[in-house]
């Protein structure tokens, strides 16, 4: 049993890959070749936003949204302590420190209620866990949401409280493009936002990719030259600092027949994870993911929370044992990471984080899982 199967969607796509990269090779233009910016158009005309830039990764997406947006040295960016290293990493790569602020335990996203107790605690000058990172709400330039687990943050309520004081806000989707709240499509949620496209995504290449989406005109001009050394009017003018930032022309070939049956594919994701809530929802100790009305899970993974660290580890050991693979994403919140030290949280700073740390795991999630696979799954936790 795979944990996420890529063969599958292979063998499915074969034909239509494999032309597509044959084409790549045979006309040879390996960078910022035409598929690139077929992709672009696609993905652009998918979310509903202006402009689609693509890149290398979604790691560099991050980065060059701080960057377009002047965002650096001096500067606070906040965000979720319970999410991949890479959102925070790219904050840190830029000059900027994280502020973190802790997640609602039901979506296992940034909680707008705790974000708008943070911004005023900072606003009216009191003295709080943020104490030695921020005390001056005009230190903070953006808030940088993360989709996770494919279920997009709640962006309503967050876009609202970074009105109030005049923040960007930069929508890290790497796991949920596809997904979407009342109709409006993650990656789209925010002033910019920004996916990956890892083989493990529900939008996956064959390699790094990634791309940013945004409704302005001026941050696409500057992401555009961010994407390629800064570059000006051609190739050897720079007016500014930026990054080899491309997305290969072959990853965008991949791409392209998958984004065609995405929406097909997030259709059998939602019975994938139907299907596992309506059989394991009942198991004492054990808690389902939870999805809010109007929203739409991307389903980058299916993850259970068990009564504790110990009854989790029985869970996955179990699995194990009979063939059936699992994952913890994450094991240790990013306060409690030696990387992030020097921001000196105590490790119970953020309770809600540390405690779902301890309790989360993950199941296999892909459309290619069969209904005899997920019933193995569920009668094996609920035997338990």
């Amino acid at each position: 049993m795979q944990f996420i199967d890529l063969k599958s969607q292979y063998a499915a796509l074969k034909d239509k890959i494999d032309k597509n990269i044959h084409n790549v090779l045979d006309h040879g233009q390996y960078v910022m070749g035409p598929e690139v910016y077929e992709l672009e158009k696609k993905l652009a005309e998918y979310t509903n936003a202006k402009h689609c830039i693509s890149c290398s990764s979604g790691s560099d997406a991050l980065i060059m949204a701080l960057m377009a947006h002047g965002i650096g040295e001096g500067d606070v960016v906040v965000t979720t302590p319970f999410t991949f290293i890479a959102t925070a990493e790219a904050i840190k790569l830029v000059g900027a420190k994280p502020l973190f602020v802790d997640i609602d335990i039901d979506t296992f996203n940034l909680s707008p209620r705790l974000l708008e107790e943070t911004l005023e605690a900072i606003a009216s000058n009191q003295v709080t866990i943020h104490s030695n990172i921020c005390n001056d709400i005009k230190d903070i330039k953006a808030i940088m949401t993360v989709d996770l687990f494919g279920l997009p943050a709640d962006a309503a309520a967050i876009n609202k409280i970074a009105n109030k004081y005049g923040l960007i806000v930069i929508e890290d989707s790497a796991q949920a493009f596809g997904g979407s709240v009342d109709g409006a499509m993650a990656s789209n949620l925010a002033d910019i936002g920004c996916t990956s496209f890892f083989p493990a995504k529900p939008l996956g290449c064959y390699g790094d990719g990634g791309a940013i989406f945004t409704n302005s005109d001026e941050i696409a001009a500057i992401l555009t030259s961010i994407r390629v050394h800064g570059q000006g009017l051609h190739k050897y003018e720079n007016i500014r600092i930026g990054l080899t930032g491309r997305l290969d022309t072959i990853q965008a070939a991949v791409l392209l027949p998958k984004l065609e049956v995405l929406d097909v594919e997030i259709k059998l994701r939602q019975k994938v994870a139907e299907l596992y809530t309506s059989k394991l929802s009942k198991i004492a100790g054990i808690t389902t993911p939870s999805t809010p009305d109007g929203y739409t899970s991307a389903w980058a993974q299916y993850t259970l929370m068990a009564k504790d660290d110990q009854h989790r580890t029985q869970i996955m050991e179990h699995l194990k044992n009979n063939d059936v693979p699992t994952a913890i994403y994450y094991p240790i919140p990013l306060h409690e990471q030696k990387v992030f030290s020097s921001l000196e949280y105590a490790p119970d700073a953020f309770e809600v984080s540390s405690n779902v740390a301890k309790r989360v795991f993950s199941l296999p999630m892909h459309p290619y899982l069969q209904a005899e696979d997920i019933d193995k799954i569920c009668k094996l936790i609920e035997t338990m």
